[in-house]
């Protein structure tokens, strides 16, 4: 069965397609790299699969039945510019919030589940700034916290979007080191990402998204000249030795 399955999913702004007819499943325990260009509704897609916010049609299967947040499979890392880090809260109380799911939100974390946080901070080196305001840590340092927060939901399934952007090559390096601990455990990973250099290095499998889906398959398949021309139409640009440059500007 697979972890996730879309048929037909189409998202509309003020009757304005952003997403159509999106079809696509993926296999388990692999990393997924979700490309395309400025516009192509990356980020919309995993919203609209997560339902936060509302499809056109479509449905949408986590290992074969419709996503509810109460099955606590699927952790979330959204994009870093969309989060409020002025909000007066530390990086271990922010990890504990991906403890809620199994704990209830009017429920006090437990001794296991402080425990539990702070051993995902140290996952992503993070554990001497489990009292530091969340507003005071740096991009890279803020975006290791919330990939702890997502590790904490101890999910089966996750959703990160570009969780890349704006970091430093070390923390590019953990992230990735811990994406593929994830898959090594068996879990399954898709990833908003941009950046078309990386993408035979980081991921087993790629969906290719322009509206629609342009291509979706194995990275040694799928992510070809061809299907990129397609997905980029004149947006790319060669460079020496086979690299290539597309426009990366987010959503």
């Amino acid at each position: 069965m697979n972890p996730v399955k879309v048929e037909n999913l189409t998202v509309a702004y003020q009757k304005k397609p952003v997403l159509e007819d999106v079809q696509f499943d993926v296999p388990e325990g692999k990393l997924i790299g979700i490309i395309g260009p400025n516009g192509a509704g990356k980020s919309t897609l995993i919203k609209a699969v997560l339902g936060l916010i509302p499809k056109t049609s479509g449905n949408v299967e986590i290992y074969g039945k419709p996503y509810s947040p109460k099955e606590r499979v699927v952790g979330y890392v959204p994009q870093r510019g969309s989060v409020d880090w002025d909000f007066p809260t530390n990086a271990l109380d922010v990890v504990l919030m991906g403890r809620y799911g199994h704990i209830g939100w009017f429920k006090r974390p437990g001794k296991k589940d402080v425990e539990y946080a702070k051993e995902c901070l140290q996952k992503v080196g993070m554990e001497e700034y489990a009292d530091r305001q969340i507003s005071q840590l740096s991009g890279g340092q803020q975006q290791r916290v919330f990939l702890a927060r997502a590790l904490a939901q101890d999910a089966k399934i996750y959703f990160m979007d570009e969780p890349f952007v704006g970091v430093d090559a070390a923390t590019e390096r953990a992230i990735i080191d811990l994406l593929n601990d994830l898959k090594n455990q068996g879990k399954t990973v898709l990833v908003v990402h941009h950046d078309l250099q990386t993408v035979k290095d980081y991921f087993d499998h790629v969906i290719l998204l322009n509206i629609n889906v342009i291509a979706a398959g194995p990275t040694e398949e799928t992510f070809t000249i061809e299907n990129l021309h397609r997905t980029y139409g004149g947006k790319l640009t060669f460079l020496e030795k086979g690299q290539i440059m597309a426009e990366t500007q987010r959503r």
